[in-house]
């Protein structure tokens, strides 16, 4: 039995990865704002370090792997917070973990980007720069002035459209960054992501208004399979990076979307090497 944290595991993609690893015989330590083994808003450099403290204790100081699941769609109003949910939440709780990882000699974690980073055609390059940088307060600043740009017409659902992208395309070049390093890499811990495209979560159904009966053709960009996925697609790659046998692969971006990222960027990868 292996002993795994998965935050956000109160609902949707994170409930649904919490479940599969239980199924399988593990240990999970849920992490979320509400019915969870830690209950804490990872937003917050308090929730954070709270987190951190209460998986040392709870794990004896041994992780066997990580889903970093938890994090805030485009429809939440306030940008500022998607910015430090998303990318500083997620990467302030992998580096607090990063020992209890390396302590189990072939720790695993996955984080849970999102193809909205490479198909929303609103990504602030400065705002990931910044985010890269460590600077949250500024970050935060820049995700609040983004704002302005959103088209009326997605100020409905999505207002803080150009936080989320954003913040889910610096989390994955975070992954890249990260992985290959020698306190990662050389010690065995394994750092992938995955980018979800539509899955019918209550985030999703949220920031676009698709609801169950939604046809996938009506989407705003292509779903070549013609079918919306569920939180369970992505569980079964969460539970795929977190296996001992996955012990090749590293630095990965998995696009779990139904081909949207292929057909809208079918020439994007791979990409050739220039001399």
């Amino acid at each position: 039995m292996s002993t795994f944290v998965v935050t956000g595991s109160a609902s949707g993609m994170g409930a649904a990865s919490a479940a599969r690893l239980l199924a399988a015989g593990h240990r999970v330590i849920g992490v979320d704002l509400r019915d969870a083994d830690i209950v804490a808003d990872l937003g917050t450099a308090e929730g954070r370090e709270h987190t951190v403290a209460e998986v040392t204790r709870l794990s004896e100081g041994r992780l066997d792997g990580v889903a970093a699941v938890a994090g805030v769609g485009p429809n939440m109003r306030d940008a500022a917070a998607v910015v430090s949910i998303n990318y500083f939440g997620t990467v302030a709780l992998l580096t607090g973990l990063h020992p209890l990882l390396a302590a189990s000699g072939a720790g695993r974690a996955v984080v849970i980007s999102s193809n909205s980073s490479t198909t929303v055609p609103f990504v602030d390059n400065t705002l990931v720069d910044l985010a890269l940088a460590g600077d949250e307060e500024r970050a935060r600043e820049q995700a609040a002035a983004g704002q302005a740009v959103i088209p009326a017409e997605l100020m409905a659902t999505s207002p803080s459209l150009v936080a989320y992208a954003s913040s889910k395309f610096a989390l994955s070049r975070w992954v890249r960054h990260t992985a290959v390093t020698p306190e990662w890499a050389r010690r065995g811990i394994l750092l992938n992501a995955i980018a979800p495209g539509a899955v019918m979560t209550p985030l999703m159904t949220e920031s676009t208004g698709a609801g169950a009966d939604f046809d996938p053709d009506s989407f705003p960009t292509p779903m070549p399979l013609g079918i919306f996925g569920q939180p369970e697609d992505v569980a079964f790659w969460v539970e795929q990076f977190l296996r001992p046998e996955a012990r090749f692969t590293t630095g990965a971006v998995l696009f779990v979307d139904g081909g949207t990222d292929p057909a809208m960027r079918p020439d994007a990868q791979p990409t050739a090497m220039t001399f």
